[in-house]
C-alpha cells in the first residue's frame, strides 16, 4: 500500500471531500473540493513529501496545504483521513466502496483499515456484505474475525448476519438451526459474547422458534453467561402464549439462581401467563412475592390480574382487586376500567358494569367512544335496548361521535328483540350518518335470517354484500363452510378458509369447528388437532361436543398424552366436561390398563357435579373386567341401582367377559342366569359366555346354552351369528372343540346351513391347514347333510390357493362345476387371479371365456384382474386395449383399473400416455387415491422429471388425500436420486410432522442422500435420531455412513462404524468391505486398505470385481 503523508501548513485554501473516492487500479478518480475538481482526470503516482512540500503529480504540480491526512492506494483506492479533517468517510460511503469491490482480498484488507479508523465506525450492512463475500470464498477464519469485529464494537448482529455465517460452514435449515450451528461456529472460531446470545435468542423467538430458543438459552448459561432480563421477559412471553406455564416459572427460578432480580414487567408477565392458564393462585402468590421483595405492582400488572380473574369467571375477586387499587397508590387507568367494563358487560351484569362507569368518572377518565359502545352493547345484550339507543343522546351532549361499532351494537340489539323494520331503518340511515357499513354489519342481519330459517333472504344479503365489494365476514364464511362440512367436501371447504386468512381475517371458533368436522369427516385427524392449535394461538374457544370428539380422536391415535391435556385444558378453555368426556377419558384408562386413575376421574364426576350414567358404569366396568378385577366390578354392579341407575345387558356381558376372562366358568354362566331373570340375553352374551364354556370342555352346556338361545322369544339366529359364534370358539377353544360343538349343533338340526362350517375352513387354511379343512368340508357335506353354499366352496378354494395347492383348487371348481353345485364371479375371479399370478395368460383367457360361456357377468374385480395379468405379463399394449373395449361399453373403471396402466406405461417410458390415462379417471368419476399418486410419483421421478413428481405431491394433498409413508419415500427417494438432498429432508420432516412414523427405509434414504451430499454430520445426527425412535439401523445404513464417510476423508470414523456394526451382530457384506477399502485407498493408507481385505477373505467374504478396483498399486 503506497500512503502519502499530507501536512498542513499555515493557511487553507482547499477543502477537499474524500467521501467518493473510486478508483480503478492505480487511478483515483472523483476527488472534490470546493475551490475546484479533478473531475474524472488521472492522478499518477503518488509520493512521500516532507511537511508543507510540493506534491508532483504526472505533468501536473500544485502546492496542497491546509490539511493533514494520508492517502492509502489499494487495488482499489480510497481516500481517508488521519486527523480529523471538515468531512469523515460515511459508513454508507464505506459501503459503496465495499460493493464495488470485485477482489476478496482487497475488499477485507479495505474493511479491516476501516476498522482501525478513530472516526468510521462500521455498520451491520458493511459487515453484513463482508460476511458474505468470505462466505462465498469459503474464508471461515476471517468471517470469525469480521464477527468478533461486530462484538466488539457492539454492531447488530441480525438474522442476515448468521444465516450468512450458517451458509459458510455449510448449516442447511436457516436460524431454526442455531442451536446446531452454534457447536459448529464454536469449532470454526465463532464464540459468541453474551450480547450475542441474548441476540440469537429474540431472533429465534421472533421467528417463532421457542424450542430452539430454549436450547441457546441453556447453552448461554452452560457457557457461563447470564441472560439478560430482557432475553428472560422474552422468553417467558413466548412460552406464555404456548402455556407453558412451568417453563416459565422454571426461568424465574433459573433468572434468581444466577444473580438477576425480576423487575415489575417481568414479574407482571408471570402473571399473565398463569392467569390466560387458569391458575390463578400461582398468579395471586406472584403478586404477594412481589409486595414482600419490594417489587411494587403498577398499574398494568393489577389491570392483567383482573383480566384474568374475569376470564375464569372469578368476577368477585376481580372486584376485590379493583377495590386494593383504588385503595393504593397504582389507581385504575382508562384500560382497567375498559378492561372491567367489557368483561361484566359480557357476563350480562348491568348494575357492576354502573358502578365501574361512575368510578372511571370520578378519576377523571371522560368516557369515549370505546366504553360508551361497551355499555350499549350492555344494555342491548340484556334486551334493554331502548336504553341503549338513549346512550346516543348522552354520547352527543359529551362531544362523543358513535362509530360504527356502536351502531353496529344497537342494530344486533333490536334484531335480538326481532325488531327488524327499526334495525333494517338503522342500517339504511348510516349512509346518511357518515357512516359505511362492513361486513359485519351484513352478517348481523345474515345471522338473523339464518336463525330464522329465512336462508333465501340471508343469501341475498350476502350476494348484496359480494356485489357492493365488500369481502365477506366471518359468519357469512362460517354458513357457507357448515353445508361443505356436512357433505366432506374438504377442497372447497379449504379454499374458503384458506380465502379468509388471505383477505385479513381471523378465524373464530365456528369457523374451526366447521374445518375439524370437514377434516374429521375425510379422515384427516391430524390436521384438526392443528387446526385446534391454531384456534388457541387465536384465542378462539370450541365448544365440549368438539374437543370430546377430538379427545377421542386423540385417543384412538394412541396419542394419549395429548388427549389428556386436551381434557385440562378444558378449564382454560372454559369448557365444563360433560358425560361424554369423562366416558371418553374412562373408555382410555381402560385401554391403558389405568384402573385407580379411572376410579379418580369417577370420584372427580361426581366431586365436579356431573352424575354418571349407564355408559359411565359399562366402560368402568370393562375397565376392571379387563384388569382382572371382576370381583370390585361385581360390587360396582350392585352400586349401580342405588345410584338411579339401571343395569342394561352390556352390563351383564361385561361381567360375563370378565369372569370368562379369569376362567371362572361357574360364576360366568351363574351371572348369565342371574341376568335372564331381568333381560333377555343378546347374541354378544352368547359370543362372550360361550367360548370360555366351550374351552372349559363342558360341551353339553355349551349345546344347551345354545339350543335355549336359538329357541328364545324374539330372537333369530341367522347365518351372521353362527358365523360369529364359531369365528369366537375357535379362537378362544381351538379347532378341536369347535369342530365338536358345530358337529352336535348341525347333528340336531339346530343349525342346518354351512354357517358352523365356513369359519372352522377359514381358520384351518389360515393356519395353513387346507387339507383339514377339505376332509372337514367332505365329511360335512357327505356325512351330515349340509348343502354348502359359493361362500363355503369359495373359501375352500381361497384356503387352497393361499397354500399353495393350486391344482387341488382347480379340481374342486371342476367337481362344482360338474356336480352344477353352486359358483359365482368370486369363484372365477380366484381362480383367474391364481393364473394371473402365476403367468398363465392363456389359460387365463381360456376360463375367461368359460365364464361368459356360463353366464357369469364379469365385474369391476374381473377386468382389473384380467388388465394387471396382462401388464405383468408385458402385454401392456393388450391391456391398453382391453381397457377401451370395456369403457365403450358400460364398464366403470377404479383406481385399481387405472394402477397397473399408468404403472406399466411409465415403467415403459410412455409418460404422455400415462398422464393422459391419469386425467380420464376424473372424466369417468375416478378419483385418483393415494395409491395411484405414489405410482405417478414414483414413475415420473425415475424418469428424471422430479419436478412433476413434485407437483403431484402437491396436487394430492391440495385435493385432500392424505400422503401415506410410501408418498413420502418415494417422493424422497426421487429428489435424492437428482441431488436435491435439502428438498428431500424438507419433505422427511414434513412427514414427521402429519404424525406419520418414519420407517428404516425412509432414513436410509435421507441419510444416504446426506451422505453422497458431503453433509456426514446430518446424516449422523439422523442416525441418532432413528436409534432414539426405536429403530435399529441395518447393514444398508451402516453401508451408506462408511462409504460417504471415507469420500470425505473421515477414514477413522469410517473404522468406527465398521467395528459398530460387529457388534450389534449385523454381518459385514461385500459393499461393506469395498467401502471400507475404498476410504483408505482413498486416504492414502494402503496397508489399512489391505488389512480389511485380508480381513474379509478371512471372514468368508467373496470379493467382487469392485473390490479390486478399489484396492491401491493394483497396476
Amino acid at each position: 500500500m503506497a500512503v502519502l503523508i499530507l501536512c498542513s501548513s499555515s493557511m487553507c485554501c482547499s477543502n477537499i471531500n474524500y467521501s467518493s473516492a473510486l478508483i480503478d487500479g492505480s487511478k483515483l478518480y472523483a476527488l472534490s473540493h470546493c475551490s475546484g475538481s479533478l473531475g474524472g482526470r488521472k492522478v499518477g503516482t503518488l509520493k512521500v513529501f516532507p511537511c508543507g512540500s510540493t506534491v508532483y503529480l504526472k505533468n501536473y504540480r500544485k502546492k496542497q496545504v491546509g490539511f493533514c491526512g494520508f492517502m492509502m492506494r489499494t487495488p482499489n483506492e480510497v481516500v481517508t483521513v488521519k486527523g480529523k479533517p471538515k468531512k469523515v468517510l460515511s459508513s454508507d460511503e464505506v459501503f459503496i466502496i465495499l460493493k464495488s469491490s470485485l477482489d476478496p482480498d482487497s475488499a477485507f484488507s479495505y474493511f479491516k483499515s476501516v476498522a482501525r479508523m478513530p472516526f468510521v465506525v462500521h455498520t451491520n450492512e458493511t459487515c453484513n456484505h463482508m460476511l458474505e463475500v468470505l462466505s462465498v470464498h469459503c474464508r471461515v477464519e476471517d468471517m470469525a474475525f469480521v464477527f468478533d469485529l461486530m462484538q466488539k464494537q457492539i454492531i447488530k448482529r441480525d438474522l442476515d448476519t448468521y444465516l450468512t455465517i450458517f451458509k459458510g460452514l455449510f448449516i442447511r435449515g436457516g436460524i431454526r438451526q442455531a442451536p446446531f450451528g452454534l457447536e459448529k461456529m464454536k469449532k470454526a472460531g465463532f464464540i459468541l459474547n453474551a450480547y450475542s446470545y441474548n441476540g440469537l435468542i429474540h431472533l429465534l423467538l421472533q421467528s417463532g422458534f421457542c424450542r430452539e430458543a430454549l436450547e441457546v438459552y441453556r447453552r448461554m448459561v452452560s457457557e457461563g453467561y447470564k441472560p439478560s432480563l430482557k432475553a428472560y421477559s422474552a422468553l417467558m412471553v413466548a412460552l406464555g402464549k404456548r402455556r407453558d406455564t412451568v417453563s416459565v416459572m422454571g426461568l424465574l427460578k433459573e433468572m434468581e439462581s444466577l444473580g438477576l432480580r425480576p423487575n415489575v414487567y417481568t414479574y407482571t408477565i408471570c402473571i399473565r401467563v398463569l392467569g390466560r392458564a387458569g391458575k390463578i393462585n400461582e398468579a395471586h402468590r406472584i403478586l404477594k412475592r412481589m409486595d414482600d421483595e419490594g417489587c411494587r405492582a403498577d398499574v398494568v400488572t393489577y389491570t392483567v390480574l383482573i383480566d384474568a380473574l374475569c376470564n375464569v369467571g372469578k368476577l368477585d375477586d376481580a372486584k376485590e382487586l379493583f377495590s386494593k387499587m383504588k385503595a393504593s397508590s397504582h389507581k385504575p387507568d382508562q384500560v382497567t376500567y375498559i378492561t372491567l367494563l367489557d368483561k361484566f358487560s359480557d357476563c350480562g351484569d348491568l348494575d357492576t358494569v354502573k358502578f365501574f362507569w361512575k368510578e372511571m368518572e370520578a378519576d377523571g377518565y371522560a368516557p369515549d367512544v370505546v366504553t360508551f359502545t361497551i355499555l350499549a352493547d350492555a344494555f342491548c345484550k340484556l334486551g334493554k335496548v331502548d336504553e341503549a339507543f338513549d346512550l346516543l343522546h348522552v354520547m352527543r351532549k359529551q362531544g362523543v361521535t358513535p362509530n360504527l361499532h356502536t351502531y353496529n351494537a344497537l342494530i344486533g340489539g333490536l334484531l335480538r328483540e326481532n325488531r327488524l323494520d327499526e334495525a333494517s331503518e338503522l342500517f339504511i340511515s348510516l349512509k346518511s350518518l357518515g357512516i359505511e357499513p362492513t361486513a359485519f354489519t351484513y352478517v348481523l342481519f345474515i345471522d338473523y335470517y339464518g336463525k330464522s330459517g329465512d336462508s333465501n333472504k340471508a343469501l341475498e344479503t350476502f350476494e348484496k354484500m359480494n356485489s357492493i365489494g365488500i369481502v365477506p365476514d366471518i359468519v357469512a364464511c362460517n354458513s357457507s363452510l357448515y353445508s361443505l362440512a356436512e357433505e366432506g367436501r374438504l377442497g372447497e371447504a379449504k379454499a374458503i378458509f384458506n380465502g379468509l386468512k388471505n383477505i385479513g381475517l381471523a378465524p373464530d371458533s365456528v369457523t374451526y369447528n366447521m374445518m375439524m368436522k370437514c377434516f374429521s369427516k375425510v379422515g384427516q385427524i391430524d390436521e384438526a388437532i392443528k387446526l385446534l392449535s391454531e384456534m388457541s394461538e387465536n384465542r378462539c374457544e370450541p365448544d365440549v361436543i368438539l374437543v370430546n370428539s377430538l379427545i377421542d380422536a386423540l385417543y384412538k391415535a394412541d396419542r394419549v398424552d395429548e388427549a389428556w391435556q386436551m381434557f385440562s385444558r378444558m378449564k382454560d378453555m372454559k369448557i365444563v366436561p360433560s358425560v361424554v368426556t369423562y366416558n371418553t377419558l374412562l373408555s382410555g384408562l381402560g385401554k391403558e390398563g389405568q384402573v385407580q386413575k379411572s376410579i379418580h376421574l369417577i370420584e372427580s364426576m361426581l366431586e365436579h357435579g356431573c352424575p354418571p350414567n349407564t355408559i359411565t358404569f359399562n366402560t368402568f366396568l370393562h375397565c376392571l373386567c379387563k384388569n382382572d378385577e371382576v370381583d370390585f366390578a361385581l360390587d360396582v354392579l350392585y352400586k349401580m341401582t342405588t345410584m338411579n341407575c339401571s343395569p342394561d345387558v352390556l352390563t351383564y356381558n361385561t361381567i360375563i367377559y370378565g369372569f370368562i376372562k379369569e376362567n371362572r366358568v361357574d360364576d360366568a354362566i351363574w351371572i348369565f342366569h342371574q341376568m335372564k331373570k331381568l333381560l333377555y340375553p343378546d347374541s354378544i352374551t352368547l359370543c362372550t359366555l360361550l367360548p370360555g364354556v366351550v374351552k372349559d370342555g363342558r360341551l353339553e352346556d355349551a349345546f344347551k346354552i345354545s339350543v335355549e338361545f336359538a329357541y328364545q322369544s324374539g330372537i333369530h339366529t341367522n347365518r351372521s351369528f353362527w358365523k360369529d359364534l364359531m369365528g369366537r370358539i375357535l379362537i378362544e377353544a381351538g379347532v378341536d372343540k369347535a369342530i365338536m360343538l358345530g358337529e352336535k349343533l348341525v347333528c340336531n338340526r339346530i343349525c342346518q346351513d354351512d354357517a358352523v362350517l365356513i369359519p372352522l375352513i377359514k381358520v384351518l387354511c389360515k393356519h395353513k391347514k387346507a387339507l383339514v379343512a377339505q376332509d372337514l368340508f367332505t365329511r360335512c357335506t357327505k356325512k351330515l347333510g349340509i348343502i354348502p353354499t359359493s361362500e363355503a366352496y369359495n373359501s375352500l378354494i381361497c384356503g387352497l390357493l393361499e397354500n399353495g395347492l393350486t391344482e387341488m383348487a382347480f379340481d374342486l371348481f371342476k367337481e362344482t362345476k360338474n356336480a352344477g353345485c353352486a359358483q359365482d364371479v368370486f369363484t372365477y375371479n380366484l381362480l383367474l387371479d391364481a393364473h394371473g399370478k402365476s403367468g398363465k395368460i392363456d389359460e387365463l383367457f381360456e376360463l375367461y371365456e368359460d365364464m361368459l360361456h356360463r353366464g357369469f357377468k364379469p365385474n369391476s374385480v374381473t377386468h382389473n384382474i384380467v388388465i394387471s395379468s396382462l401388464v405383468k405379463s408385458n402385454k401392456l399394449d393388450k391391456a391398453v386395449d382391453m381397457y377401451y373395449d370395456l369403457v365403450s361399453d358400460d364398464f366403470s373403471p377404479t383406481p385399481c383399473t387405472y394402477g397397473p396402466l399408468i404403472d406399466g406405461l411409465l415403467k415403459s417410458g410412455r409418460l404422455e400416455e400415462a398422464q393422459k390415462f391419469f386425467d380420464e379417471m376424473v372424466e369417468y368419476g375416478c378419483k385418483p387415491n393415494c395409491a395411484i399418486y405414489n405410482i405417478l410419483i414414483y414413475g415420473f421421478g425415475k424418469m428424471g422429471d422430479v419436478e412433476t413428481a413434485c407437483e403431484l405431491f402437491k396436487r394430492m394433498v391440495k385435493e385432500g388425500i392424505r400422503p401415506d409413508l410410501k408418498s413420502y419415500t418415494v417422493l424422497m427417494d426421487c429428489l435424492c436420486m437428482v441431488g436435491r438432498v435439502d428438498d428431500a429432508l424438507h419433505y422427511f420432516e414434513e412427514l414427521k410432522l402429519t404424525g406419520l412414523d418414519p420407517d428404516l427405509f425412509s432414513y436410509n434414504l435421507i441419510i444416504n442422500g446426506l451422505g453422497k451430499s458431503q453433509r456426514v454430520e446430518e446424516a449422523f445426527s439422523l442416525f441418532d435420531e432413528m436409534r432414539s425412535r426405536g429403530l435399529s439401523p441395518d447393514l444398508y445404513t451402516y453401508n451408506s455412513l462408511i462409504l460417504n464417510l471415507g469420500i470425505v476423508g473421515m477414514v477413522e470414523k469410517a473404522g468406527m462404524m465398521f467395528e459398530e456394526l460387529q457388534r450389534i451382530g449385523l454381518e459385514p457384506n461385500v459393499f461393506t468391505y469395498n467401502a471400507l477399502i475404498r476410504g483408505y485407498s482413498m486416504a492414502g493408507n494402503p496397508d489399512r486398505a489391505y488389512a480389511v481385505y485380508k480381513k474379509m477373505m478371512v471372514g468368508g467374504c467373496s470379493p467382487n470385481k469392485g473390490t479390486f478396483a478399489q484396492l491401491p498399486n493394483q497396476s
